[in-house]
Formats: C-alpha cells, structure tokens, sequence
C-alpha cells in the first residue's frame, strides 16, 4: 500500500547486525591494565516509559487452576512457569487509540493518490531523491500535509476517493474496504534455528555425522492485491535459499467488524452499536471491538513502526509492540499471585463490605447492569490489580500471541512460554485457533477467572474481544516485589 512499511522490512533483516554495528563503531576498549583482558564497554541509548504502559518485572507464577471443579469440569493443574519483564499496556486499546490507526492508513492511500498522476501527480506526496539527489526507495512523505482545506479539483478527487455515500442513508463515510494494511515481518525465530542454518556445516555439531546435504523446507507467507482490490494470500513451502525466506508479507483490512454486534447476537436490537460504538466520540474510551488476531496483529507492528520514525532510530533496533503471549498475560493478571484465580486477592467477585464489583461482566442471568454497565465500560473503571493493570478481568476478552491446541501446555517450556502457529490458508480452520483471556462484559464470574484457558479463530472478529499490547523490556529488571515478598 505505501513504502515506509519497507523500512520495517530493512531494520527487521538487519536487526541483529544494527545492534552489533552500533555498538562496535560507537565504542573502544577500556584501558589495558598490565595487559590484562579488562573487556569492552558499550553505548546504549535509554528507551523511553512507552506511553500508557506499565512495567510488569520478571517473576513467576503457578500458571492454570491451583484446586480441582467439578462442577466446571476442571482439573487442578499448575505448572510453575517464569517470564522476562515487559511493558504493557495499562488498558485495553481503546476506539480513539484504534482509530489513529485506522485514520494512518486511511491518510497513506490519500497521499499515495496525491502523487498518482491520475490525481494531479503532485510530486511532494513521495520521496524519491535524497537531498543529495541520489535515488532511494520511494516512501511518502509525511512531513506534507493533506490539502484538507480548499483543496484543488484532483486534490478533492484524492481525497474524497476514501470515502463513500451511503445509498441509504445519503451519509458520507470512510470506505473500510479500502483500508487495507501491508506490512512485512522477519520470523527471527525460524531463522535462527540450527536447521535452517544457511550454511550446511552448521546445523549439525555431531562430528560422528555427516555433514547435511538435504536442503531445508521453509514455509514463508505471502500475499497481494487484486485489480478488484481483493485481498489474496498464499504459504509457500519451498527449499531455503537465503536470508528472504524468513521474511513474510502480510496485508490486513483494519477496519473493524461493527457489525459483530449483531451478528453475535440474535433477535436483540444492537443496531445502536452497530452505526456508533467505534465512530461515535462518546466511546472514545471504550476499548476497541470487532477487531480479529489478525488485526490485533496489524496494529501492534504498526506501532512499531509510528514509534521508530517518531524516535529517528530506524537504523537502531528497537523492541516491538506485539500481543501478550498466554502466559505474560497470565502472570501480569494475578499480579504474580499463585493463589489469585483473579486480578485481586480471594474468590469473591464484588467487595463485601462496600457492595462494590471489581470488574464489568454478567453477574446475574439476564441482570447486565448489576455490576453498573451493560455492555463495556470505559477503560479504567474499575480498580487496577497490584500491577497497576486495569480491566483485566471482564470488559473484554484478549488476544494474546499464543495458538491453541489442547495439549498446549505440555508443548511449552517453562521459560518464557509461547507456543506460535502460523496457520497456511489451507490449514484445517481448527488450526487457526488462538487463545483469549480474561472474560468480557458478557461472561459470569467463572469465566473471568485469569487462570482459566479459552480460545476463538484468528480471523473472528467479536463484540466482546479486545486486546492490549506489551514490549519486553530491554536491559536489567528489579524482579517483582509480589514475589520478593512470598
């Protein structure tokens, strides 16, 4: 769709020499003392708090149930897991913050059609040249701004080409069907696995073995556009050739599913919802729905990518936003607790001595509003867990990174678990799986509980599931008090 995307590309491929470039060019050897071998320092540059996060420290936690159910069927199954300090999110990503995506993508096809001839051509809207006159990879420039105010005939054509009237009803709206994002990811994990090493010599340190001979199979995915602006996307399996087989090309639609609202429920009239929960300013702060894994997923990279250009280190590695995995969602909701089955301390959903609920969901059959909601509520209204994390039960359920298969939790390591499929297209849809937490303004209390497991399809988009992000944190952690103290 537009080019800074590429730029993403180039810092991912080169991550791992950015960094060790950074630090060889910017640093010399400590003084030599009777030739003894004193090291070499580095340079480092100190990330920023990322705005509207919340350090959670490296710590652990029985992860699952602590005690058996049966009347859930569940069975006692904890399993003592450790994680890295992250940052997260204190709140799920609210409409106003989705909407700054959506409305970046929106404005990157104006600017693109800008500088189309097709459109006045106007040659500010790309960057081709560098100062210097020597040619680069052709990039939009964001620092021009769109001529919304008396603009001219082509102009107004670019513009209004995003939008729609609505047959109907004679309003003008954003098209969604044009909002499509491409953005390109580098699976450092696969390429780092001794297999996939490109040297064949490499992959097998077994000197009573043979050096392999057999070519590596990889499965990178792809995908494109249509002249009828259809989405397209294929895997393609093939035998490793270099560093670009690890590189995969995603384009997502972003807009939201609005409609989710009704299409989960029938006969209801939530058509309210429909035509104003994500437009209407007075859910600003509500947390975005009808958003899939896929989306989520979008948004996360492009985050990344709105943090380097804002922070000028395109050339220096930076830690990604991305969706939880299942088990740092895990640990930061029960605030590193054990024995929490929720964010907060005990098994009672509301405070006994105030009559005050701890989170948005379904206390009674048919009884919404009892808790003081009916659907979600406002990011933030109910007391934060002792990590400082708000909504963590209720409100909305959350995507976290992490796959679904049943037998999960035997597949992963104890250490900073994660267990990532990414599903071909002609996958089983079974195997398109991925697992939510925390339970949403629709749930009873039992399936709010932080340590219980659910799932939903990549590509569902819900009215009841939302998410949030994290970013591992880079360098030294203190190690969380909650567990310093047991």
């Amino acid at each position: 769709m537009n080019m800074n995307s590429f730029h993403n590309i180039l810092i991912g491929l080169s991550a791992g020499l950015a960094v060790v470039g950074a630090v060889s060019c910017a640093t010399g050897s400590r003084s030599s003392a009777g030739g003894e071998v004193t090291g070499v320092g580095g340079t480092a540059w100190a990330e920023p708090t990322p705005y509207g996060m919340v350090l959670v420290d490296r710590g652990s936690v029985e992860m699952g149930p602590q005690k058996a159910d049966s009347a859930w069927g569940i069975a006692a199954n904890p399993r003592g897991i450790s994680v890295d300090a992250f940052w997260m999110d204190e709140t799920e990503v609210t409409n106003a913050k989705y909407k700054q995506f959506v409305f970046w993508v929106r404005d990157s096809i104006i600017r693109e059609r800008l500088a189309d001839p097709a459109y006045g051509g106007n040659e500010d809207f790309k960057i081709e040249e560098d100062r210097e006159g020597n040619p680069v990879t052709p990039h939009l420039n964001w620092n021009k701004a769109i001529p919304w105010r008396n603009p001219n005939e082509d102009e107004q054509r670019a513009i209004e080409s995003v939008y729609r009237t609505n047959p109907i009803t004679g309003v003008r709206e954003l098209d969604g069907t044009q909002l499509n994002y491409r953005y390109e990811v580098y699976n450092h994990t696969e390429a780092a696995k001794r297999r996939n090493r490109l040297d064949p010599r490499r992959r097998e340190y077994n000197t009573d073995m043979p050096v392999p001979t057999d070519v590596p199979l990889i499965s990178k995915d792809t995908a494109w556009v249509t002249d009828e602006g259809e989405i397209m996307r294929e895997t393609i399996t093939r035998g490793l050739t270099g560093d670009y087989d690890f590189l995969n090309t995603y384009i997502v639609n972003v807009y939201p599913d609005t409609t989710a609202w009704v299409n989960d429920f029938e006969n209801a009239y939530n058509e309210p919802y429909v035509r104003m929960y994500f437009s209407h300013g007075g859910y600003s702060d509500y947390p975005v729905v009808g958003v899939s894994w896929e989306q989520a997923n979008a948004f996360a990279n492009w985050r990344t990518d709105y943090l380097k250009r804002s922070l000028g280190r395109q050339g220096v590695y930076v830690e990604p936003y991305r969706l939880p995995t299942e088990a740092e969602w895990e640990y930061a909701a029960r605030a590193g607790v054990s024995e929490n089955m929720y964010p907060w301390e005990g098994d009672l959903t509301m405070s006994e001595d105030k009559g005050c609920f701890y989170a948005n969901f379904k206390p009674q059959e048919g009884n919404y509003v009892k808790d003081g909601q009916l659907i979600t509520s406002r990011v933030g209204t109910y007391a934060p867990n002792d990590f400082g994390l708000y909504d963590m039960a209720g409100n909305v359920s959350e995507w976290t990174s992490t796959a679904f298969t049943e037998s999960v939790g035997r597949l992963t390591s104890d250490l900073n678990p994660e267990y990532r499929y990414d599903a071909a297209l002609e996958d089983p849809y079974r195997m398109k799986r991925k697992i939510v937490r925390g339970g949403s303004w629709k749930d009873v209390a039992h399936n709010i509980r932080s340590d219980l497991r659910m799932w939903e399809y990549q590509n569902e988009q819900r009215s009841y599931i939302g998410f949030r992000c994290v970013r591992t944190q880079i360098g030294f952690a203190k190690g969380n008090k909650q567990n310093n103290k047991k």
